[in-house]
C-alpha cells in the first residue's frame, strides 16, 4: 500500500508504471491491474467552474485512506494498491486522484479499486472550493459515484 498526497501535478500513467516497476517488485505475480483516474471537470451543479482548491487535514487524511485500504484488503484478495491525491489549486482536466489495485485476477482488482475510490470520496477529509465566473463556493457534497 502506498498513499501520497501531493500539491504538484502528476501523470497517472507514469505514476502507475513507475510504481509497478520500482515498488511493486512482483513481476509475474499479478494478472490484473485496475485503475481509476479522476480529473477536474469544468462544470458542477449546472455551473461553469474555472478552478478548484482542494484542502485536506494532513495526517488525518492519510490515516483515513490507510483505513479504507485495510478494509478493502479484508474483503478482496489483492497484491498491492496505490493512491495519489492532489491538493491545492487545480484547473479543468488536471488529474485529481489515482487509485490503482493489482491482483491475481480481475474481479478482485475491479471490486477493490471501486470500493477504495467510493470510500475515499465519502470518508476521506478533503474539502473543495470552486471558483465560478462570479463567485467562490465550498462544495457541500460529492457526486454519488453510482448515479448516471
Amino acid at each position: 500500500m502506498a498513499i501520497y498526497i501531493r500539491e504538484t501535478a502528476f501523470d497517472p500513467w507514469q505514476e502507475t508504471l513507475s510504481y509497478q516497476q520500482n515498488q511493486l517488485g512482483k513481476s509475474g505475480k499479478f494478472g490484473a491491474t485496475a485503475s481509476f483516474i479522476g480529473t477536474m471537470r469544468d462544470f458542477n451543479e449546472g455551473d461553469d467552474i474555472q478552478a478548484m482548491t482542494l484542502e485536506h487535514y494532513p495526517g488525518m487524511t492519510e490515516k483515513q485512506l490507510e483505513k479504507i485500504v485495510t478494509e478493502a484488503e479484508q474483503q478482496w484478495d489483492f497484491i498491492d494498491s496505490l493512491i495519489i491525491h492532489r491538493v491545492g489549486d487545480l484547473f479543468p482536466n488536471d488529474p485529481i486522484v489515482l487509485v490503482v489495485v493489482w491482483s491475481a485476477h480481475r474481479g478482485a482488482a475491479f471490486d477493490a479499486c471501486r470500493f477504495i475510490m467510493e470510500a475515499l470520496k465519502s470518508k476521506a477529509p478533503f474539502w473543495k472550493k470552486e471558483t465560478l465566473p462570479s463567485e467562490v463556493r465550498w462544495v457541500e457534497k460529492n457526486t454519488d459515484g453510482y448515479s448516471n
